[in-house]
């Protein structure tokens, strides 16, 4: 990782360097199950929705975005405020440069400020080891990082006239109080982290 690699809070604005990055995981990946690459003013109120309440990061580098990482809501019921899904998406000209553990880092760390206990991983696996369109990394990715598999779905998706299992990991950040203390909106701890 370069130092020249700065990570700040994104804004609705950068929805189109943003899709860029995230079309080719459509068209050319198993790793989202979306079929339809989304409109940029999609992405935008994507983008919107998610900074009401969860941190929504890029990295740049000269100038350029070169990745992103968000949490968002594990389930939208309240009993549900604690947990939060993380999602990751790197330029292919950034991958393997580390990015996604300093990514995790800064999610982790900011996510425990706000209040959060549970993170979750939804992630999409293949059925053999040579399907072209995915590969068992990121379940590899999220073991490095402290997470467990808790569960796995089979052939519960279905994309390029192949089915995919599931498996949801989890990593927690803290202790499951009796009283437990509402998590605060990404706006109120982001200054504590410069963004």
């Amino acid at each position: 990782m370069t130092d020249d690699i700065t990570i700040r809070a994104a804004r609705p604005d950068d929805a189109e360097a943003l899709l860029r990055i995230y079309a080719p995981y459509v068209t050319d990946t198993a790793i989202t199950f979306e079929y339809e690459v989304p409109s940029v003013e999609e992405f935008r109120g994507r983008i919107e929705k998610t900074l009401r309440r969860y941190p929504y990061l890029v990295a740049e580098e000269h100038g350029r975005i070169i990745g992103y990482a968000y949490a968002g809501a594990f389930h939208s019921r309240a009993a549900y405020d604690w947990a939060c899904e993380l999602s990751i998406y790197v330029a292919a000209d950034a991958r393997r440069r580390g990015l996604g553990s300093r990514f995790y880092a800064l999610l982790e760390e900011i996510l425990a400020a706000q209040g959060l206990l549970n993170l979750n991983a939804c992630i999409a696996v293949p059925l053999s080891d040579d399907d072209p369109y995915l590969t068992r990394a990121s379940v590899a990715f999220h073991e490095r990082r402290g997470y467990r598999t808790v569960g796995e779905f089979t052939r519960c998706g279905y994309k390029f006239r192949r089915w995919y299992n599931m498996v949801w990991m989890e990593k927690l950040l803290g202790s499951h109080l009796t009283d437990q203390p509402p998590v605060l909106p990404f706006d109120a701890v982001r200054a504590r982290f410069g963004l």
